[in-house]
């Protein structure tokens, strides 16, 4: 009965931490707690997704973020608070060590009210910059709603977003246009490549602010395409960083409300979906890589009627050894995690996951194949000869891109050279067919030679046993 308890509770257990993938325990950083309302509906879409959600004010004295080393929370929603700080509980560095501790924050910025130092700061040990004076806003004076913003022209009008590159999966897009009223612009730097953008703005926007009473802006903090209004961070950990920049994007009007640009027509916003997709890309419901069985075998490559190459498995699986120039067969199993489920990882086209076979430096990157699937993941599969040298190899599939987890698998191997009695016997080397020749040569010469001097040995007389002349 004990062994039944303990499988229930674990079962249980399963079913609570819900969709995300490390955890269902949310802390809500909310400076007024009446506010809580304006975004009940997010609050509703997160709970009935499985989180546990706890709001606290940044000026609570028993908030803390870790207790005995360990974390209290899996997930943080930081929404912005209107006074200078965010309290002793969540400086900077408390932050970034819960990163470091795999947590996974979502940071909401908003134009209302001057960004805290601390944010600033926090944001820029990360490498993505907030315009300075802290209370600038993006304005696009073509895409814009006209009956909210029919004078500042700062709720902006945007589709939802496209793939980052044509190599990368795109967990963010859909139908509809996503308001972005009273934005915070954001530029990232170039040397992370832990950065990315998820929500641009379009070529006609820009950053400006909105104390400053000059007709035109000379020198704006960004334009265009620069401005970032979502972007991400995924650490080497594979947790996860997001800046929202508009807290109002989130509130319930902006949920399900009507919105017209120039000249166009009337449509609802999605904001509710793309805000779901943000939260869960966040909290690892999406985008995280599961890695199964990993296997690499020798194999026996023949051929069919079909004039196919068929591989047959000629060893026991994950040997510690193989011989210089032996076929193997290497393979991965790889699922994606989907909300409350895994499924077949499938990549774009244009993209391939590769095997490395190295020692010091690669000898072999080869593309590898999904050569099956199952009802939760692909099996990519590759076959090679290995090279002419032995010593300590590595199979390894180092696979990392923009909003993906990522996947290092390493499997070290021995490589030998040929054992005495695997050589190939001389007469099958074509090489050595001339000094097989240069041997036989030799020896029917000696013979003949023998013999031909033997056969011509001078007379002697048989009488006087002298030799004649």
């Amino acid at each position: 009965m004990r062994w039944l308890l303990s499988f229930f509770i674990l079962a249980l257990l399963a079913l609570v931490q819900g969709l995300s993938s490390s955890g269902n325990r949310l802390l809500v950083v909310i400076e007024e707690a009446a506010e809580k309302e304006k975004y009940s509906q997010f609050w509703e879409d997160l709970e009935g997704r499985g989180y546990r959600i706890n709001f606290q004010s940044p000026k609570t004295e028993k908030l803390a973020l870790f207790r005995h080393g360990q974390r209290t929370f899996d997930h943080i929603i930081l929404l912005p608070p209107k006074s200078k700080g965010l309290g002793p509980a969540l400086t900077p560095n408390i932050l970034l060590q819960f990163i470091k501790q795999n947590g996974n924050i979502l940071l909401v910025l908003s134009g209302e009210s001057p960004t805290p130092a601390a944010i600033v700061s926090l944001l820029l040990e990360l490498d993505i910059h907030l315009p300075p004076d802290r209370t600038s806003l993006v304005v696009d004076h073509l895409n814009y709603d006209i009956s909210s913003a029919p004078e500042r022209h700062d709720v902006l009008l945007l589709p939802r977003p496209s793939a980052l590159r044509s190599d990368v999966n795109n967990f963010f897009a859909g139908q509809g246009t996503v308001a972005f009223p009273r934005a915070v612009a954001q530029e990232l730097g170039n040397a992370s490549p832990h950065l990315a953008p998820i929500l641009k703005a379009k070529s006609t926007a820009y950053s400006y602010n909105p104390k400053d009473e000059a007709e035109t802006v000379e020198d704006p903090f960004a334009v265009g395409e620069q401005i970032s209004l979502v972007s991400s961070m995924q650490a080497r950990n594979s947790a996860r960083f997001t800046v929202f920049g508009s807290m109002e994007a989130l509130e319930n009007k902006w949920f399900d409300a009507k919105i017209r640009s120039p000249g166009g027509k009337e449509r609802k916003t999605a904001n509710r979906e793309f805000a779901e997709q943000i939260s869960a890309w966040t909290f690892l419901e999406t985008g995280v890589l599961k890695v199964g069985k990993v296997e690499h075998h020798l194999s026996s490559i023949g051929e069919t009627a079909s004039e196919n190459d068929t591989i047959y498995q000629a060893g026991y699986l994950n040997p510690k050894i193989y011989r210089i120039k032996n076929d193997v067969t290497f393979n991965i199993e790889l699922s994606e995690y989907s909300y409350d489920h895994l499924i077949p990882l499938t990549i774009p086209s244009t993209d391939a996951i590769q095997l490395e076979f190295t020692m010091l430096s690669p000898f072999h990157r080869l593309n590898l194949q999904p050569a099956s699937h199952t009802s939760n993941s692909t099996i990519f599969s590759s076959t090679f000869k290995l090279p002419d040298q032995h010593g300590i190899f590595a199979f390894r599939v180092n696979y990392k891109r923009p909003f993906q987890t990522n996947v290092d698998v390493k499997r070290e191997v021995t490589v030998r050279h040929f054992a005495h009695d695997e050589w190939p016997r001389s007469w099958m080397i074509s090489a050595g067919w001339v000094w097989i020749a240069g041997v036989w040569i030799t020896v029917i010469g000696w013979v003949a030679f023998v013999g031909l001097w033997l056969w011509s040995e001078p007379a002697y007389e048989r009488s006087q046993g002298k030799k004649l002349k």
